[in-house]
């Protein structure tokens, strides 16, 4: 089968991970172009993901530039597979997947009404909340006019429109009104997009590697947080500097249990509101959740991720790989497994389009 890989390649060294020690202060980033390509990949993972397609099919590279259209015009492969992130708005990840729709290319992943939503924290949560589905109460602030007095501290905030934890940083976790003032100036001043405001929420915190559709959906064993492996002093969230500046692949914190040691109700639990909010988000194929738990214990939904990060090396602490090896997948199985699962969905044979059309 010939399959595309659609990919945003990461140029600028200045993205790469800081070489700071873990127990040096990291400076959050002042405007975004600091951290603009935190969500693109590295020539490594693009390497990684194109030698495991490589083992089963023939392989060509697409990288999701203004060329790209373009190029799948050209290509026609028989299928995408989709790790693009796109560029320049709310809709960038849904940028490659309109595409390929428009052109008649089938891909992998989720479309581009479920990659935009779930890019949208605000969007996401409401869909959550309409369906009952547990997640942190919340508001949404578009200016400082708009400082919400309803909710209870500690309180997270968050740029609506990021992944890769960008401006999610140390001091996103506010314990006070002046905090609160402090953390909304700065994201609507560095992001220019509106704040998302929530409850923290004071237990456990996991991320759920979901692979499949429909009946034959699974959760890979449950990766959980552990935050007192952080330097001391800093709060108990997976922050941006966790994730880019502490978190380093040749002193990697010890801040990830897989499996989770779970009671089987709650890992139960986790997993059905996973499962459900995977489901009602429209996701397909794969996606990583993250999940915490209130002061019950109850889980509830952070956020949906559809494009998950896919680092290939252990060291690099990248979750969704790190639960596939915990299941027994190595990375080119779990590559694989994703096209293979996508081909079922799209109920697409091994051979390649022409092939399949040749026997109609």
């Amino acid at each position: 089968m010939h399959v595309a890989l659609a990919f945003n390649l990461r140029q600028d060294s200045a993205q790469e991970k800081d070489c700071s020690p873990a127990d040096a202060p990291a400076e959050p980033p002042s405007s975004p172009s600091d951290d603009l390509y935190a969500e693109w990949d590295d020539i490594h993972t693009i390497k990684a993901v194109e030698s495991a397609l490589a083992s089963r099919h023939r392989v060509s590279l697409v990288e999701a530039n203004l060329d790209a259209f373009n190029a799948f015009r050209t290509l026609r492969p028989d299928l995408v597979f989709n790790i693009a992130e796109g560029l320049n708005c709310n809709s960038r990840e849904a940028q490659i997947p309109a595409m390929l729709d428009m052109l008649d290319i089938p891909y992998t992943g989720s479309d581009p009404v479920t990659l935009g939503i779930c890019l949208d924290k605000c969007r996401t949560k409401e869909i959550l909340s309409w369906h009952r589905i547990p997640t942190p109460r919340f508001a949404i602030v578009h200016s400082m006019s708009e400082i919400p007095a309803g909710l209870r501290y500690p309180l997270m905030v968050k740029p609506t429109l990021e992944g890769s934890s960008k401006g999610v940083v140390d001091n996103a976790l506010v314990r006070d009104r002046q905090g609160l003032i402090r953390q909304l100036e700065w994201v609507l001043e560095t992001y220019r997009q509106p704040a998302l405001v929530e409850e923290f929420l004071p237990g456990r915190e996991f991320t759920v590697a979901l692979l499949g559709n429909g009946p034959d959906l699974r959760a890979l064993p449950i990766v959980e947080i552990n935050f007192d492996t952080l330097p001391a002093g800093v709060n108990p969230i997976y922050s941006y500097e966790a994730k880019w500046l502490w978190d380093q692949e040749e002193n990697p914190l010890q801040i990830f249990s897989c499996p989770a040691v779970l009671d089987p109700l709650l890992q139960r639990n986790i997993e059905e509101v996973s499962k459900k909010a995977f489901r009602i988000l429209g996701c397909r194929d794969w996606c990583r959740i993250d999940v915490r738990l209130d002061g019950q214990g109850m889980p509830h939904i952070i956020e949906l991720n559809p494009l998950p990060g896919i680092l290939p090396r252990p060291e690099q602490n990248s979750c969704f790989p790190k639960a596939a090896r915990a299941a027994g997948l190595s990375y080119d199985h779990l590559i694989l497994t994703i096209v293979e699962t996508a081909c079922n969905r799209l109920n697409l044979g091994l051979g390649s389009r022409n092939e399949r059309r040749g026997m109609l």
